[in-house]
This record gives structure tokens, sequence and C-alpha cells, in this order.
């Protein structure tokens, strides 16, 4: 019987993970999930509509359905999707976001929120 061999690093590697660490994750479909404050999405997450609009200026776009906002942001590089939703009886706050170019292609939703920090500030 070999399988020990086997498990015994496999062990080993589980066993230096923190527990409670929050590092990347396998979400559906195999993807990797990164935690938002690792992907340099921190300063927007969990921002109201107002920090939204101080951080981008205002919205090209806001849709609501139900309690649920899309606050939308374009520029010439990338367009971002806030989704906002309130939780607890507090007022809405961005709990995920989503980013492309223009063209419709994908592009890293921190480098799109950089990007349009900066259209704001060229304003």
């Amino acid at each position: 019987m070999k399988p020990l061999p086997v498990l015994l690093p496999l062990a080993a590697l589980t066993a230096c993970a923190a527990p409670g660490a929050s590092g990347p994750r396998t979400g559906s479909a195999g993807r990797v999930v990164v935690p938002y404050a690792a992907s340099g999405l921190e300063g927007v997450i969990g921002q109201d509509a107002a920090g939204l609009a101080r951080l981008f200026g205002p919205a090209d776009a806001d849709m609501r359905e139900g309690q649920a906002r899309k606050l939308q942001f374009a520029g010439p590089i990338c367009v971002l999707d806030a989704y906002l939703y309130p939780r607890e009886g507090k007022p809405p706050r961005v709990t995920y976001l989503d980013a492309r170019q223009p063209d419709g292609s994908p592009i890293d939703r921190a480098s799109c929120a950089a990007a349009l920090t900066r259209r704001d500030a060229a304003h």
C-alpha cells in the first residue's frame, strides 16, 4: 500500500495554510477568486454611491432593480460596473465590480478603477 507517501506531502502543504487565511480560492468553473483586498480594489468595494462619485466623478449610467443599484463609469480605456446592494438595513454599498474595455474585451478591474480615477482627476 503506497498512498501514504503521496498523502504526507499534501498534508504538510495544507498544514502550512493559516486557519482562516483569506488567500485566493477556487470558485465556480475552476476560476481563481482573489479577495478584493489582494486585488487593489479595497478602496472601491464597500463604497456607497457618493463615495464612487468622489472617486470617479458622476456615473455615466445609473440603473436600479428593486433595492439593487448598478452605477456605470466609462472612460477611454474601460467601462466599470459597480453593483451596490443594501445590507442589514444600511444604504447600498458596492459588493461587486465588473470591468471591460470599450470593445467588450476583458480588462483587470483594479486597472480599470485606476484609469477611471485618473480620468476624473483630468477634469
